[in-house]
Order: structure tokens, then C-alpha cells, then sequence
């Protein structure tokens, strides 16, 4: 059997138990009975499923686990039938065939002994001569042992093609019988059809099955993986020049190859041709997804549509003739609210608009002038919705304004089931009124569905901050409207008296501004705003653990789970969202908890966990914080609660939405707020150290915000103020629609 350190080794044994098994990636733990062994030798490592009873067959070497000791680790496994009647019982009785259980699976082998296999593959009625097998049985019995041939057969089909165990069983469960028939026909379709594989996986598959190179279906395909790829970096459409470029090289195959392609899969329909001419760059042939192509066309004819809209006669009085010095005054004596000149100057502009856009950054007013809005047409008997793009930014807007504010989805009543909408063009929102907080956060798909379900009557008000960081998703919605000139926007940008006392405004205004922050010992007194200065990453780590755990909950009483988040700007590295988590994890969740691992992630009872996907069956939406209460390693499953509510995640629910949250990425913070924010500014973050992405970081801290880190990374990110551009064609295609 070899032993530690003794290099590449085999093992042989009779699967015993399995200890554990992720069903989401195959990673597998078995007890392994080996003759002449006796003790049961532990065999880890990622593999397709397996019975107790099974001969198994390891290839791996032998390691020392500082936890659990001596143990097996296999890079390669597969299946050999049971050669012992003991073994073969074993193998029946483990809930293989359906309807054998251990009783059962012990008369039969008593009945055939080691010919028990050969008899369920070449004359299974001979089973209907063991006490208790009726003819319904051995249908069933018969069943079960061919379906779990081909399960096997198709995944060492998989398998011996490059594809991993837990991926395997996914491509089983979306292809069933037709897997190999499917996979065969077009391994690219496993890109798109498969949550988790990507073209180069699908690539992979290609090779081992003898697709050439230069095959016009692998030329397709990976021009249409660049694509989604550039729209995963932001851009609605790629320039034709670029896009063959980069498939080109990609593929490893000629620029005229991949150019080609790109024609073919437009004939098909597949890829959208389009001659345009962005502001200030020459014409170019512009390559869109389909979809991509019918939001940004559609939502620059929609709000053209609702800008040029007349008002229905029940609105009139309320949009013309009404002066807004009255308005203030009512403004002043009901809702006890002093507007200021350029609030009021914004006011008359949302009263008198169909489409405005309404934006300012920290201590402008907006919220205050947003209310004052709300208060105003309410009280003319308006019916109004507010909505935002995340479950945070939604409970912001509510508590902020008190009055009900939805997610988008929510709000167009998003069928999860379906994938679509239920509030659409034919069924549009019921109301006179809708405003949109955090609008930077919007993307072109989600403003497309938006537009179609606002009613050419309804009145739409935007509020955003262009200088946050832009949608994660594909567009620069918000930054296109303003720029194109066709609508109305109020940009408030006075910091008010009050503002001016935090130096978490003004320290943003700064940034916002490409000038340094006063990160000087003595900052003018304004105390909710410190730089700890620390050029080691090392020591920089140390410092977030002890001001997260000890030093900021003594000196400002915030509660270290609830109250303090670290915001970091990137995900790896010493000072990445992932190295930070591990270690605040083990600060401040101490303790040998029933842990369930998850690709190289331990959740456990008491984790602080953030959902990162909209969830409308569980009422759970990407953004929202929760604590596990409780997790069961062995059924796979743990309880969260969020919001005073308990979820129940199983495991792949935990792969595709459930990530610590002792830190989090400052994209991932958008539409969020927190008493307290700690961000580490270092050159280790060297690629992302970008103005408006400390700008949205500091934004995020309501009363405490402390970066450690160095100046050179501050003074390197206040100055980078070329943020990426996006290949995006709405303001233009608003300007024609609108025909400014």
C-alpha cells in the first residue's frame, strides 16, 4: 500500500461507508476495507458516486492530516465490481436497486452466490425463483439495475472526457438518457446550459472527442463565449474588430477564422450586426447579444415615448401652474422640512416632469428633497411606488422616507419559476408615480423590463449617484441618460451645514474630486473618519482583526458582528475579501462546531453570511446579511436567519448564494449602508485602486469609516479617476429617439 511520503501510490478496497460526499462538486470521504488491513484506511478526494460493497480502485498518494491522521488522497478512482458474495450483498443492499434492500439482497446472493451479477445483466427472471420476488418486484428490480448501468456508463463518458465528478452528475440531471447522444452532438451546449461550465470545460470535452480546431462550431461558440464575456466586464456590445481579435487568440486559430464566424452566427441570428457611431470615435460594426440589442433599442424608444408623453387632465393641475414657494411653505409647515434654494430649484423640476433624474452625492439633500416630493403628490392623491434595485437599498429607501419601498423584482413581480415578469408592457404598474433609488446599480436588462412596465401616464423619477461604481451587470444606464442631454436631471451638489460636521462627507467630496482625504492624525475634529497607516499587509491584517474585534467595539460601543463591516477591494490576497473572512471567522466565531465545507469554505453556527442572489421563493434577496443558527453536516443543510426570519439553505442553495460576510467586496456593499466601515487601502490592490471605487466604500459607513493601509495606495486611487469604459450605445440612441 505504500505509506507517507512514499510518492505516487494505488490502493485497492471494498468501499465500507461513505463518511462524506458533496454532491455539488464530488470532493468524497470513504472508509476503504483492504485485505490484510485491519484497520479501515481513509480515502479522500473528488469522485462520481459510490455504493458500500464496491471494489474500488485509487490512484493518489498517502498524506498526514494534522486533524484526522494518516489517509489516502486520490487523484483517480473507479469502479470494480464486487468479486466476494459478501461484498456483492453489501453492493445490492445499499440502496442501489430499487426495492432491494439488505433481507432481500442476502437471499438473493444466497441464491446465485457469485454469479448474482451476471444473473441481474444477462437472465434477471431467474430472480423470480428467490422467495419473495414477485413479477412487480423484478420490473422494478430490473429497472433500477439498468438505469443505474447507464448512469454509470455516462459518467465514465464524462469522466474520460475531461469532466469533473460533481459536474458529471449535473449534466446527467439536465440530459438524462440523452447525455452522451447530447454531449457528442455539441459539447458547447454544456456552456450554456450548465450553471458552472464554461467554454473552456466545453472546449475541453471538444478535444477528447475529436472536434477539430478550426470546426465551425467551435469557431461559434467561442466567439459567443467572448461576447458574454465582455458583458461579464460591463459592455452592452463589442466593436466587430475587437471581438474577433480576442476570439481569435482565444481560440488559437486566424483573425479571418473568427471574423467569419461572427458573419455566420449573425445569418443565424444568434449575434446582432450593428454600423454605429459613438460621441467622438469613428463609425464601427458594433456586435450585440440579441438580448443586449433589443434593451438598449427598446428602452431608448420607451423613454423617448414616456419624455414626449402628454399629462392626463387629472395630473394637470398638479404639474402646471403650481408655485413652488407655496409648495415649499406647505413643504416647511406640514412635513417640517426647510428646503434650501437648489432643493427647491430640484422640486419645481420633479413636479414639472415626466422623466427626471435626481442625483447628489452624500449630504446634498436628496433624501430630504425625495420626501418632500412624496409628501407633495401624496397629498394631491397620487399613488406612488418606490422601488430599488437590492433588498438593502429598498429597506434604506423605506426607513429613510416611511414609506414602502420594493426590490425592482418585487415590484414587477419577477416569476422565478417562469423567468419573467409579470408586470410588463401588457400589464404595466399601477401607479402615478415611481422613483428609483440607487439607479447607478441599474443595468441595461433590468432597465429594459422596467421601462416596459411604466404606463405611458405614470411619471418616473430616478435617484442615483453617477460617481458610485457602475452596475455590475452589462450598461451604464444612469451616466447614459445624463450625458444624452433628453432628460431632466437635478444635481444637488451643495454639502449642508450639518453634513459638513462628518468627515465621512466631506472626506468622500474630497475623493469624489481627486483630492486626498485628511487622513492627518488631527482631523479638524471630525471623528467618524480615520486612516491607520501600515505599509506591511501582514500587520495590516492584524490591525482589521483588532479593530473589529476589540478596539472599535470598546471605544465606540459598535457590536462587532452586527455593527462593523470590512469592505475590501478585492477578493484575493493577504488583505482580499477571501483571506480576511478566514481570519475574522476565527476570531470571532470561535470554536469546534459541526462545520459544512463547501468548496474550501466552513460554514458553521454563528457565521455571519450574505445571500448574493435574489431568492423570491425564500423571500431572500442579494444583499442581505443573516447569522446560521444551525447546521446539520449530514443532511447537508444549514438555517439562517435574516431579518428575524429562519432560511433553509441545502447544499447546492449554499454554493449558489451564500458567502461569509465578516468582509465583502465593495461591489458586493452597493445599495448598503453600515455604522460602522473598515477598508484596507494597500498597493496589493494595485489593479483596482480606482477613485470611484474608494469614493463607494467610504459611502457605505454611516458613522464610523477607518481605511488602513498607505498613502501611496490612497493618493493612487483618489488620482485614478480612468474608470473602465463600457462599449455602451444608449445615450446616442436616446439622443435619436428623442431627436435632440
Amino acid at each position: 500500500m505504500g505509506g507517507p511520503g512514499a510518492g505516487e501510490s494505488s490502493l485497492r478496497g471494498q468501499l465500507e461507508r461513505v463518511t462524506f460526499s458533496n454532491e455539488g462538486n464530488g470532493y468524497s470521504v470513504f472508509k476503504i476495507g483492504v485485505r490484510g488491513n485491519p484497520d479501515l484506511v481513509t480515502a479522500v478526494g473528488f469522485c462520481e458516486k459510490h455504493m458500500p460493497g464496491e471494489e474500488l480502485e485509487f490512484s493518489g498518494t498517502w498524506v498526514n492530516h494534522p486533524k484526522f491522521g494518516r489517509q489516502f488522497q486520490f487523484s483517480a478512482c473507479k469502479s470494480i465490481m464486487p468479486s466476494t458474495v459478501e461484498g456483492i450483498k453489501r453492493y445490492l443492499g445499499s440502496g442501489l436497486v430499487k426495492g432491494v434492500g439488505p433481507r432481500m439482497a442476502e437471499r438473493i446472493t444466497a441464491a446465485f452466490g457469485l454469479r448474482t451479477l451476471d444473473v441481474l445483466d444477462a437472465s434477471p427472471d431467474e430472480l423470480l425463483e428467490v422467495k419473495g420476488v414477485s413479477k412487480k418486484l423484478l420490473d422494478s428490480i430490473k429497472q433500477s439495475w439498468e438505469s443505474q448501468k447507464e448512469v454509470r456508463s455516462v459518467m465514465l463518458f464524462l469522466q474520460s472526457n475531461g469532466v469533473s465528478p460533481g459536474f458529471a452528475a449535473k449534466i446527467f440531471e439536465a440530459y438524462g438518457t440523452e447525455t452522451i447522444k447530447a454531449v457528442k452532438e455539441n459539447p458547447y451546449k454544456l456552456a450554456d446550459d450548465i450553471f458552472g461550465i464554461g467554454f473552456l470545460t466545453a472546449d475541453k470535452v471538444a478535444s477528447n472527442l475529436g472536434i477539430a480546431k478550426e470546426s465551425p462550431m467551435r469557431l461559434e461558440a467561442g466567439v459567443q463565449y467572448v461576447l458574454s464575456d465582455l458583458t461579464g466586464e460591463g459592455h452592452v456590445y463589442a466593436p466587430r474588430e475587437t471581438l474577433a481579435r480576442r476570439a481569435a487568440e482565444l481560440l488559437e486559430v486566424p483573425r479571418e477564422l473568427t471574423d467569419a464566424a461572427i458573419s455566420q452566427a449573425a445569418a443565424e441570428s444568434s449575434l446582432v450586426l450593428d454600423v454605429i457611431t459613438p460621441d467622438g470615435e469613428p463609425t464601427t460594426e458594433a456586435v450585440y447579444l440579441p438580448p443586449y440589442y433589443a434593451a438598449e433599442r427598446s428602452s431608448a424608444k420607451k423613454l423617448a415615448s414616456l419624455l414626449r408623453g402628454d399629462y392626463l387632465d387629472g395630473l394637470d393641475g398638479i404639474t402646471k401652474g403650481l408655485d413652488i414657494e407655496k409648495a415649499a411653505a406647505w413643504v416647511r409647515d406640514v412635513m417640517e422640512i426647510e428646503l434650501a434654494q437648489k432643493q427647491k430649484e430640484a422640486l419645481a423640476l420633479a413636479l414639472s416632469s415626466k422623466v427626471m433624474i435626481m442625483t447628489g452625492g452624500p449630504g446634498t439633500g436628496k433624501t430630504t428633497l425625495l420626501r418632500a416630493v412624496i409628501g407633495i403628490l401624496g397629498a394631491r392623491g397620487l399613488t406612488i411606488e418606490l422601488a430599488a434595485p437590492t433588498g438593502r437599498a429598498a429597506k434604506r429607501m423605506s426607513e429613510a422616507t416611511g414609506h414602502e419601498a420594493r426590490t425592482i423584482h418585487r415590484l414587477l413581480e419577477y416569476n422565478g419559476r417562469l423567468r419573467a415578469f409579470q408586470r410588463n408592457s401588457e400589464t404595466p404598474l399601477e401607479c402615478d408615480l415611481l422613483v428609483v433609488d440607487e439607479a447607478s446599480m441599474i443595468d441595461s436588462i433590468l432597465f429594459f423590463h422596467l421601462l416596459r412596465a411604466v404606463g405611458q401616464e405614470c411619471r418616473l423619477i430616478l435617484v442615483g449617484d453617477i460617481h458610485q461604481l457602475p452596475s455590475v451587470g452589462p450598461g451604464n444606464v444612469l451616466k447614459d441618460l445624463i450625458e444624452s442631454g433628453a432628460v431632466p436631471v437635478a444635481e444637488l451638489n451643495e454639502i449642508f451645514r450639518q453634513a459638513q460636521k462628518s468627515g465621512i462627507v466631506v472626506n468622500a467630496h474630497r475623493v469624489n474630486a481627486g483630492a486626498m482625504p485628511d487622513i492627518s492624525p488631527r482631523n479638524a475634529g471630525l471623528s467618524d473618519f480615520y486612516f491607520v497607516r501600515e505599509e506591511d499587509p501582514e500587520k495590516c491584517v492584524g490591525i482589521i482583526l483588532a479593530l473589529v474585534s476589540e478596539r472599535i467595539p470598546q471605544r465606540f460601543g459598535f457590536d462587532p458582528m452586527h455593527d462593523v463591516q470590512v469592505l475590501s477591494p478585492m477578493h484575493r490576497g493577504l488583505l482580499g475579501v477571501s483571506n480576511l473572512n478566514a481570519v475574522l471567522q476565527k476570531s470571532l466565531n470561535p470554536g469546534d462546531k459541526p462545520t459544512i465545507e463547501r468548496g474550501g469554505r466552513f460554514f458553521k453556527a454563528g457565521d455571519k453570511v450574505m445571500q448574493t442572489r435574489n431568492d423570491y421563493d425564500k423571500d431572500v434577496y442579494n444583499g442581505d446579511i443573516g447569522f446560521i443558527r444551525m447546521t446539520d453536516p449530514e443532511a447537508g443543510i444549514l438555517s439562517v436567519e435574516i431579518d428575524g426570519r429562519p432560511i433553509t439553505y441545502e447544499r447546492q442553495e449554499i454554493d449558489d448564494g451564500l458567502i461569509h460576510a465578516y468582509a465583502v467586496s465593495i461591489h458586493k456593499s452597493q445599495g448598503s449602508e453600515y455604522p460602522a466601515v473598515i477598508i484596507p487601502v494597500h498597493t496589493q490592490h494595485y489593479v483596482l485602486l480606482q477613485r470611484n471605487l474608494l469614493y463607494t466604500g467610504i459611502t457605505r459607513g454611516r458613522k464610523l469609516v477607518i481605511l488602513v493601509g498607505t498613502k501611496k495606495a490612497v493618493s493612487i486611487a483618489v488620482a485614478n479617476d480612468d474608470t473602465r469604459h463600457r462599449c455602451t450605445y444608449l445615450c446616442e440612441r436616446l439622443r435619436q429617439a428623442a431627436a435632440i
